[in-house]
């Protein structure tokens, strides 16, 4: 048993790794995959990036809620994650956009926060021992075994589907207009709006609006469609979205992918989850990293152009399992040398494993949307 002091809470990890806190947010228990995020900015993107649907993140950014939460920066339209674990966490933001702190949001989502974690030790132990699920508890009166039962009942990330946790239940068309703080990088207008369908795996805002600024017009599809109802409303291009989950699982999405492939010639790319999937459905495999890829500085390339890129995923494609007279390696990722980017060697279908959206993070991959649009625009002509 823990003695109960005011505001106390305790992480748990699979591997009966134990560390005390303060409790922050909403008190309660959550369980989820444990796992880091090593950007210095950007955590309400973060946490509200449907990829990161029932996790629990530690963010190693040592205080976290300085600039509060605002209206224009969440990625979905609730919290993604189950549960936050910080060093530190401030209750007084100071930003001109602010409209409530962290702690408000996170009790008003029943999100339970843990504070006062020597994050580097716990970070430390997860790149060793790998990722591993885990539970917040603010309930000291539950003996350790029963939590670690709790640990050992919850399901494992590898073989499970978590796509129709965050997918749209209807299809609808992409018509917001880009929040206040939008980036100027690209915003094309041009007569003729390229007519995209994007298939929602956990589809973050950002990435729509990235579309929209290069000119398209974009039709959001859940993850249950079929070649059918895709190709009803004649689009020029398709985009499968990111996702959580592990993406062999994704059955349908690999199944419309190898439908979409084998019977049309229209430009497809996908970013992360999508990237995957579009991997699988060529033949190719995937497997769990040991502790994942989830920052702002990932260096990704392969010869000529590097990008730093934005990076959040726990399975990568086998590049033993990718067949060159079929699909091309374009970029890895140079800390680990794993896939980051493929492309069809004779169809125009491409994606990235990376975020270049980079909401947040750096631009330099933005180039890939311009990339996507470009393929649009020549298969445009070429029926002209």
């Amino acid at each position: 048993m823990i003695s109960k002091n005011y505001n106390a809470a305790i992480l748990l990890l699979a591997d009966g790794t134990f560390f005390k806190g303060r409790s922050f947010g909403f008190n309660g228990t959550a369980k989820g995959e444990v796992v880091f995020n090593t950007g210095i900015t950007g955590y309400q993107e973060v946490l509200t990036d449907p990829s990161y649907f029932g996790q629990l993140v530690t963010f190693t950014y040592p205080e976290i809620g300085n600039t509060g939460i605002n209206e224009e920066d969440n990625e979905s339209s609730s919290v993604s994650v189950k549960g936050v674990i910080v060093r530190e966490f401030t209750s007084n933001p100071s930003n001109w956009r602010s409209k409530l702190s962290i702690e408000d949001w996170f009790s008003q989502n029943k999100v339970v926060g843990i504070s006062g974690i020597d994050t580097r030790a716990l970070v430390k132990h997860l790149r060793e021992y790998g990722s591993m699920n885990g539970i917040i508890t603010t309930d000291l009166n539950t003996p350790i075994i029963e939590l670690k039962n709790k640990i050992d009942q919850a399901s494992n990330m590898e073989g499970l589907n978590l796509v129709n946790n965050v997918s749209t239940k209807i299809s609808y068309k992409w018509d917001h207009k880009c929040p206040v703080n939008f980036d100027q990088r690209i915003i094309t207008r041009i007569d003729k709006p390229y007519k995209i369908v994007a298939i929602d795996f956990g589809i973050k805002k950002s990435i729509l609006h990235r579309l929209v600024a290069h000119g398209c017009e974009v039709t959001v599809l859940p993850a249950s469609t079929d070649i059918t109802n895709v190709l009803s409303l004649n689009p020029e291009g398709i985009f499968f979205s990111n996702g959580p989950g592990d993406p062999s699982a994704v059955s349908h999405g690999i199944s419309l992918a190898k439908d979409l492939i084998s019977q049309t010639n229209i430009p497809i790319f996908g970013i992360c989850l999508g990237h995957q999937i579009i991997g699988l459905a060529l033949g190719g495999k995937t497997f769990k990293l040991n502790y994942g890829h989830r920052g702002l500085n990932h260096p990704c390339g392969i010869s000529g152009r590097l990008e730093i890129t934005s990076q959040n995923h726990g399975f990568a494609l086998d590049p033993s399992s990718l067949d060159s007279n079929v699909v091309e390696i374009t970029h890895m990722n140079l800390n680990d040398r794993t896939v980051a980017g493929i492309a069809m060697c004779k169809k125009p279908v491409f994606g990235v494993q990376y975020h270049p959206e980079a909401s947040p993070g750096p631009h330099d991959a933005d180039h890939h949307f311009n990339r996507f649009v470009s393929l649009i625009k020549k298969d445009r002509s070429s029926v002209v």
